[in-house]
C-alpha cells in the first residue's frame, strides 16, 4: 500500500530539511524523485546518498525553472504520478513592519509557485488518469501563529489550504488527488533559530498537548498514505501532524 516502485515523483524545496527528508523516503519505497532546489551543492549530496534521486536546480518562482523541472520528471517514464510541493519561506516579521513587497514574496514562494507547480504537473496527471499531488501547508494556515508574528506566511499557508479543496474538487473525477499536509513544530531550516533557544522549546513543549515537537520521521506516514495506494480514496483534505496543537 505505499510502495512505489516505478513511480516518479517531484519534491520541491529538496536541498534541506523536510524537503530531504520527504525525497529520501520516496526512493526508499521504490520512487524516481526529482528533487528540486536552489542550492545544487546539496541536492548533488542528496542523490549520492540514496539511488533513485535525480537533482535538479530550481527556483519555484521562476517560470522557466518550474517548466524544466517538471519536464525533467517525464523525461524518465513520460509520466509523473507524485508532486510534493514542500519549497517555502516564512520570516517572522510583526504585520505592522511588514512590506507589500515582503508579503507578496512569501505568497509567491508559498502560494502561487505551489498553485502553477501543481497545474503543471496536473496535465500529464490528468493525461494518465491517476496521480497524487501532496501540498505542504502549516498549523499556522489553520491557526494565528500568536505571539510568532508570521501574518504573511500564515496567510499564505491558509491560502495552500484552500487552494488544495479546490483542486482536489476539479480533479477528483479524473482520479487526481490533491492533499495537504499541516506539520506542527518539526525540526527544518525554518525553525532553526527556535530550536536553539530554550525559551522557544519551552513554549512548544508547554503548548503542545504532547509536550514535545515533532521528530525526523513523524511525517514519513502520512506521506506515503498520500503518495501511495493506501490514500487512494482520500482527496481535498488537510492533515494535522501537530502532536495536537490544533486540537486544543
Amino acid at each position: 500500500m505505499t510502495g512505489l516502485a516505478g513511480r516518479v515523483a517531484v519534491v520541491t524545496g529538496a536541498s534541506s530539511g523536510l524537503g530531504a527528508r520527504f525525497a529520501t523516503v520516496l526512493a526508499e519505497q521504490g520512487a524516481t524523485v526529482v528533487a528540486a532546489g536552489r542550492r545544487r551543492d546539496r541536492l548533488d549530496a542528496l542523490a549520492d546518498s540514496r539511488p533513485g534521486i535525480v537533482p535538479v536546480t530550481c527556483d519555484v518562482t521562476v517560470a522557466a525553472d518550474r517548466e524544466h523541472l517538471i519536464e525533467t520528471a517525464l523525461e524518465h517514464t513520460g509520466r509523473l504520478d507524485v508532486l510534493v510541493n514542500n519549497a517555502g519561506v516564512g520570516d517572522a516579521i510583526p504585520a505592522i513592519e511588514e512590506t507589500a513587497e515582503g508579503f507578496e514574496r512569501t505568497l509567491s514562494v508559498n502560494l502561487t509557485a505551489t498553485f502553477t507547480l501543481c497545474t503543471l504537473a496536473a496535465k500529464p496527471m490528468l493525461a494518465q488518469g491517476s496521480g497524487s499531488i501532496i501540498n505542504i501547508s502549516s498549523i499556522l494556515g489553520q491557526v494565528a501563529s500568536a505571539p510568532l508574528p508570521q501574518a504573511a506566511y500564515g496567510t499564505a499557508k491558509g491560502g495552500v489550504i484552500s487552494l488544495t479543496r479546490h483542486l482536489a474538487g476539479e480533479w477528483a473525477p479524473s482520479n487526481v488527488r490533491v492533499n495537504a499536509i499541516a506539520p506542527g513544530w518539526f525540526p527544518s531550516g525554518m525553525t532553526d533559530e527556535m530550536f536553539a533557544n530554550e525559551r522557544s522549546m519551552r513554549w512548544i513543549e508547554r503548548n503542545t498537548p504532547m509536550r514535545r515537537p515533532g521528530r525526523s520521521g513523524e511525517l514519513d506516514g502520512i506521506l506515503l498514505l498520500l503518495a501511495g495506494d493506501g490514500g487512494s480514496y482520500i482527496t481535498g483534505q488537510t492533515i494535522s501532524v501537530d502532536g495536537g496543537w490544533t486540537a486544543r
